[in-house]
């Protein structure tokens, strides 16, 4: 008996020792507060589950931008084209085995129907990187099913489109992040910020140089590539001929050309448009609103495409010195920004403090740390749909009024064209059945 009490408790010793060694070299930061590199620890309990939706170029980096949070986890992704979905999955492992603090990388299963994605409980938000044309079936469904939604931008293909995303997102109360990451980066918060606190002046001009509208669709037919579902990629849209500029093949590192075609895509008015008009609206504080005509270019008093603000500021679509940039004139000074420059008249404002009890613009740092923190806030992301929203109907009523070629008056505040049942028409768009949402 005492025997036996003595290799217990030997035992107990023993075990009790292990798990005090064990606690020891845990480190300090799992136990809260910060990781040796000064970032904040994230608690097992509060990593958040993403399930990807289209695993395309643009897809596959934003994985890498989730993941290097160190605050979420991809769980799941859905892609049609079986040699992209493969590249992602790869991508995500290599991932994991250079990054070890959300553990080990195990097998992501692979859905081509985003709605068994969408079905899963293990997923707490989507990621949506499918082409333009596709947003709005995919993020609707995803407030219905009642995830928090990270939607590429532009946030749509039609104005339609877009208000059904708001209502549903606020329907479900959900937290919808636009990726406008421009938003997040310093040179555009300083922009907006001197804009909004007057130390160009008054602004009287803005010049946006983004590239030009779409092109209705024109491609030759090519074979249909082993492992793509052409119909399932075609999604809400009528049958076209496959060709690889919309889909390219896995060798060619680039963004795909769909976004040149008006079925697919806005061209680059929307393509950059959706950042170089989006942080236009930031800086003029227009985000629940927008330009109340837009005028197309008719070779004499309009050589570019110009829109009218109701406080009077002129803004052209049209090419200056800077590509995907925006020149901002004032009756005090200039600023010319794109990304990770910015340069200013007088060029000390581009270095210039903002005070404290200035006038000051909702601070990120990491647009995806950013819709991470709002998920656990229940909070509106930087980029909440609202905007991106409105950032994307700025581009869509410019490419309406290329195609009308005539001035079109717009009104903000019902999202209508003035007296203009043609305009009107092409607010929205057909959708085959199957994908139709409510408008």
């Amino acid at each position: 008996m005492q025997e036996e009490q003595s290799i217990n408790r030997r035992d107990f010793i023993a075990k009790t020792a292990t798990a005090v060694a064990g606690f020891m070299i845990v480190p300090r930061f799992v136990l809260g507060g910060k990781r040796p590199d000064g970032s904040k620890y994230i608690a097992p309990s509060d990593v958040i589950s993403l399930g990807f939706i289209g695993t395309g170029k643009q897809g596959r980096g934003l994985t890498s931008s989730f993941l290097s949070t160190n605050e979420a986890r991809i769980v799941a992704i859905s892609e049609v084209y079986k040699a992209k979905a493969q590249l992602t999955l790869d991508r995500i492992k290599a991932h994991y085995e250079k990054n070890t603090q959300l553990g080990a990388y195990s097998d992501i299963p692979v859905h081509t129907d985003f709605r068994e994605l969408l079905a899963r409980k293990d997923v707490d938000a989507v990621v949506i990187a499918a082409p333009d044309h596709w947003h709005a079936a995919m993020a609707v469904r995803a407030a219905e099913a009642g995830k928090d939604i990270y939607c590429e931008k532009p946030l749509a293909l039609t104005v339609k489109e877009g208000r059904a995303m708001v209502n549903a997102a606020r329907k479900y109360n959900r937290v919808f992040q636009t990726g406008s990451m421009q938003r997040s980066w310093p040179e555009f918060r300083q922009t907006a910020e001197l804009v909004r606190n007057g130390y160009i002046g008054e602004v009287k001009s803005i010049k946006v140089n983004v590239g030009p509208p779409p092109t209705p669709y024109n491609l030759s037919a090519e074979p249909i590539p082993d492992g793509l579902d052409w119909s399932k990629w075609l999604g809400p849209n009528a049958p076209v001929p496959f060709n690889s500029e919309l889909a390219p093949p896995t060798s060619k590192d680039v963004f795909p050309n769909w976004r040149n075609y008006k079925e697919f895509g806005g061209g680059m008015v929307t393509d950059w448009g959706a950042h170089m008009f989006d942080i236009v609206q930031w800086a003029l504080d227009m985000d629940n609103s927008g330009p109340v005509e837009v005028i197309a270019p008719d070779g004499k008093e309009h050589p570019f495409l110009t829109y009218h603000y109701d406080n009077g500021i002129v803004m052209t679509h049209e090419k200056w010195d800077w590509s995907n940039a925006i020149l901002f004139t004032g009756t005090e000074g200039e600023l010319r920004v794109q990304r990770r420059k910015l340069e200013t008249t007088p060029t000390s404002l581009a270095t210039k403090v903002i005070g404290e009890t200035e006038k000051h613009v909702y601070h990120s740092d990491n647009h995806y740390k950013d819709f991470l923190d709002a998920m656990r806030k229940r909070s509106k992301p930087i980029c909440d749909v609202e905007i991106g929203h409105r950032t994307a109907s700025v581009c869509t009523i410019g490419n309406i009024a290329y195609q009308l070629k005539r001035p079109l008056q717009w009104n903000p505040k019902k999202e209508t064209f003035k007296n203009d049942a043609e305009a009107n028409a092409l607010l929205g768009r057909p959708m085959l059945n199957e994908w139709a949402i409510k408008i």
